[in-house]
C-alpha cells in the first residue's frame, strides 16, 4: 500500500442487541469497506488479498482507538456537514 489511503469511520449500529461500526479505506481507485469488532473486511473492490490481511491487522491493532472514534460519530451531525 504505496498510495495515500483514506479512512472514515461509521457511527456505531446496533443489531440484535450487538454494537459494531463500518471502517471504509480508500484510495483514488480502490474501496475496501471493514467491520469492527470482528476485524475483517467485508467488502473490497481492488485491494490484493496481501492488502486485505494487512488492513484487518490494522483494525486489530488499532481496535481500541477506532472504537473511540466511532463512538464519537454522530450520523444527523455528519449528514449535516455534507450539506
Amino acid at each position: 500500500m504505496n498510495e495515500e489511503l483514506n479512512m472514515s469511520v461509521s457511527p456505531i449500529c446496533v443489531k440484535d442487541g450487538k454494537k459494531y461500526a463500518y471502517i471504509m479505506f480508500s484510495d483514488n481507485v480502490r474501496v475496501a469497506e471493514g467491520i469492527i469488532p470482528d476485524c475483517r473486511i467485508i467488502n473490497n473492490n481492488g485491494f490484493l488479498e496481501d492488502e486485505v490481511r494487512q488492513l484487518e491487522a490494522y483494525m486489530e491493532r488499532c481496535l481500541p482507538e477506532l472504537k473511540r472514534l466511532a463512538a464519537g460519530q454522530n450520523a444527523f451531525n455528519a449528514m449535516r456537514k455534507e450539506q
